[in-house]
């Protein structure tokens, strides 16, 4: 008999802190149990390597690696961190082995890895830090390995644990299924041939003495021929891509399955010949029945034809072809362990938008080609142009609504869905998928700019309108041979604080580690004044950041161009606009690269239809006298064309950015949907008062500067991020809208979702 189990090889490879809150000893530990078992961990560690010396000083580490026979468990070394983004190389393989023994072949559960991340003080040392790693897990992260992974399998797989424990351990998963040799197979005996109805790999009626036992067998060869083939061409395809082919040449001239079949399919008919009687024209019969199974012999019937010990010497020669690409492949992976890793880890960058476009709806729209901007031109356009006002007019009633109401229904239809894919599955997110945000992508296609007049808009080819640009950012932006340097800022909201977007930079340094970035303080603790103020202070920490950064690249080899983007929460985005406006920041505009606006209030507070909050913003108008609220609500003067809004919609502060990516909730009570999304809302559609004009001459110059053609290609995207809410009940946060306002913040998977399934932007 062969006894058949999953080999789940991890390979561990670094332990990078992005943002550890408490310096200590920590290590990862690792277990694997069946997803429909008991709750028992029953993976046995069967191996561990270590591929390389750990490199840490002998202060930053304490003791070995460790195997609890307890709960089948493997540890790593403990090691210390001291400060962020630190690496600790860890360069180690441990096998784990799932045994199938009394499970169907294949396997139609899944298997769940958990890997925990244990934490002990810094003050510890010794029996009492061993005992104190023992204890409970700081975080965990859990992984679902598919059942159709288990025949084969070689993925990247990031351990990220939580927002409160931000660490990547950069890990390797390869699988395969192999078999192992209970006792010597005995000699063949003859037995009576008979055929299947069911080809289908279903067991046969109960009545049929003993079918039911050589299915299990067929299926067992059957299992091991697809293992050895997704081994064997993933073991090419990994030596291909990272240029160390393995020579598979001599294995595949003596890998003969056909002759195989042929030569245990000629015993079996020759033995059951010489046991019938009265054969007079049955050997054309069987060499008939031999010549169509030889033309597809892995098709159930065909192996159904073997005799039960023909088929398990079958699956031990398959077994052992398997046994040797596997030992194959594990001594290239300890040659080109690096190597693999990256292409491992680029190609499952590069699968993220297919799998996670469950959770995002994307559209294209048009960028509306021009817009109301007076009263007088309303009245003109509604007496001639009928038809033209209404389809302008054509909005929903409560836009938030819809786009809420959209994103539910896409829910409801994601809670139905089976997953059923080869790819590890994050439980962070597949765990219960409905939970995960939904996110709306809106692609806007560009359209002309207005003309000077205000109120027409000309038409130009897109030669014209690159024709226009005398090149100064590009011509400006590249300066000498050299990297490329990569500069990013987080500016907070009201009386927010400098790491309020910490979540956010992390997953931005995830994807591209060499970013430098800047997070910003200048305005910490002052949020309440002027917004021009806040601005200078923001763009004199820019500026001199941005200096710093760039002088120190051209000591240490130069640069090759500069990218500066902004991040933005809140009325953070609003300081932002104000700084870029600022004359400190003019040196850097030809930088501007990408700029994400995450819940920013645009166009201000003019429409808001949250009654809560306004009462609330009046109260701190009257009680706090708070500048920047008076700004936000265009009370700060009488006239509404002089208010600090009106005319930083008039600053060019969007037209330099390559990509504008603007983040809005409908769920979001905090800020005004339209205002976050720069687009007319149905108040103003209504209002013809002066108010109605200057809001609609606020949006006309914001969209302005994005349809500017300053850019060759500029990106332009709205994204509705529609949060699950149900965790947060029912309270004061939720029913005011803050608790989505609040979310941005305090989770990280929009951020995750909509930067790795747009890389282009954030590279």
């Amino acid at each position: 008999m062969l006894d058949t189990f999953h080999e789940v090889a991890i390979y561990l490879h670094r332990f990078h802190n992005l943002d550890l809150f408490q310096q200590g000893w920590y290590q990862i530990k690792i277990s694997l149990k069946w997803e429909d078992g008991d709750g028992t961990y029953v993976g046995i560690p069967s191996r561990v390597v270590q591929y390389e010396a750990p490199s840490m000083g002998s202060d930053d580490s304490y003791g070995v690696w460790r195997i609890d026979d307890s709960d089948n468990s493997f540890s790593t070394q403990p090691f210390k961190i001291r400060y962020a983004r630190q690496d600790v190389p860890l360069s180690v393989m441990v096998a784990f082995n799932l045994s199938l023994s009394n499970r169907e072949i294949p396997a139609k559960s899944g298997v769940i890895i958990k890997f925990e991340l244990i934490y002990s003080a810094l003050l510890e040392k010794g029996s009492e830090l061993q005992a104190s790693l023992s204890t409970s897990a700081a975080a965990v992260h859990e992984f679902r390995i598919p059942p159709k992974a288990l025949l084969g399998l070689h993925s990247y797989c990031p351990v990220l644990f939580d927002a409160f424990h931000s660490v990547l351990v950069d890990v390797s998963i390869h699988i395969s299924l192999l078999k192992t040799v209970a006792q010597s197979l005995q000699k063949k005996v003859p037995r009576t041939s008979f055929k299947f109805e069911n080809i289908d790999g279903k067991v046969p009626d109960k009545s049929s003495k003993g079918l039911g036992k050589v299915v299990k067998e067929v299926l067992l060869v059957k299992s091991l021929l697809t293992a050895r083939d997704i081994l064997l061409e993933e073991a090419q395809k990994l030596g291909k891509a990272i240029d160390q082919t393995i020579d598979f040449t001599e294995f595949i001239s003596q890998m003969d399955d056909t002759k195989l079949f042929d030569s245990l399919l000629e015993a079996d008919v020759s033995s059951v010949t010489s046991d019938v009687k009265n054969l007079e024209g049955s050997n054309s019969q069987k060499s008939s029945e031999k010549a169509s199974l030889f033309l597809d012999f892995r098709s159930n019937g065909a192996l159904q034809s073997l005799s039960r010990d023909s088929l398990l010497y079958f699956a031990h020669t398959i077994g052992n072809q398997i046994h040797y690409l596997w030992n194959t492949f594990l001594n290239f992976h300890r040659a080109n362990k690096t190597k693999v890793m990256e292409y491992l880890r680029d190609s499952w960058a590069n699968d993220r938008r297919t799998e996670w476009s469950i959770w995002m709806v994307h559209s294209k729209v048009e960028m509306p080609h021009h817009f109301i901007s007076s009263r007088s031109d309303e009245a003109s356009l509604h007496g001639g142009l009928r038809g033209k006002v209404a389809v302008l007019r054509k909005l929903a009633d409560d836009p938030a609504q819809t786009a809420a109401t959209r994103a539910e229904l896409h829910r409801r239809s994601i809670a139905q869905m089976k997953i059923n894919s080869r790819s590890i599955q994050d439980l962070h997110m597949f765990g219960d998928p409905s939970s995960v945000p939904v996110v709306i992508v809106e692609r806007v296609i560009n359209a002309p700019r207005r003309s000077s007049s205000g109120n027409s808009f000309f038409e130009l080819a897109p030669s014209t309108l690159l024709s226009e640009l005398p090149n100064k950012i590009s011509g400006g932006n590249h300066l000498s041979n050299g990297r490329s340097l990569k500069l990013v800022v987080f500016v907070h909201g009201f009386q927010g604080h400098h790491l309020d977007l910490r979540l956010v930079r992390n997953q931005w340094l995830l994807l591209d580690p060499k970013i430098e970035f800047l997070m910003s303080e200048a305005n910490e603790d002052k949020t309440s004044g002027d917004f021009r103020e806040m601005g200078k202070r923001l763009a004199k920490e820019v500026s001199s950041f941005v200096s710093k950064k760039r002088d120190k690249a051209f000591r240490s080899g130069g640069v090759s161009e500069i990218k500066l983007s902004f991040v933005g929460h809140s009325i953070g985005n609003v300081i932002i606009r104000a700084a870029l406006a600022d004359n400190k920041m003019e040196s850097c505009l030809k930088y501007l690269h990408t700029y994400v606006s995450v819940s920013g209030p645009h166009l201000g507070y003019l429409y808001s239809s949250n009654s809560l909050f306004n009462s609330g913003l009046w109260l701190l108008k009257k009680l706090k006298s708070t500048q920047c609220i008076h700004q936000l609500t265009l009370t700060d003067d009488p006239d509404l064309q002089n208010t600090f809004f009106f005319k930083l919609c008039q600053q060019k502060t969007l037209e330099k950015f390559k990509n504008i990516i603007l983040l809005s909730s409908p769920q979001d009570g905090y800020v005004p949907y339209h205002s976050a999304r720069i687009e007319l809302c149905p108040a103003s559609s209504s209002d013809f008062s002066k108010r109605g004009q200057v809001f609609v001459e606020m949006l006309n110059n914001c969209l302005d500067q994005i349809r500017s053609p300053s850019m060759e290609h500029r990106v332009f995207m709205r994204c509705d991020v529609n949060f699950n809410m149900s965790s947060h009940g029912k309270n004061l946060n939720t029913f005011i809208g803050r608790a989505a306002h609040i979310e941005f913040l305090e989770t990280d998977i929009f951020a995750k979702l909509i930067m790795w399934s747009f890389p282009e932007f954030f590279r």
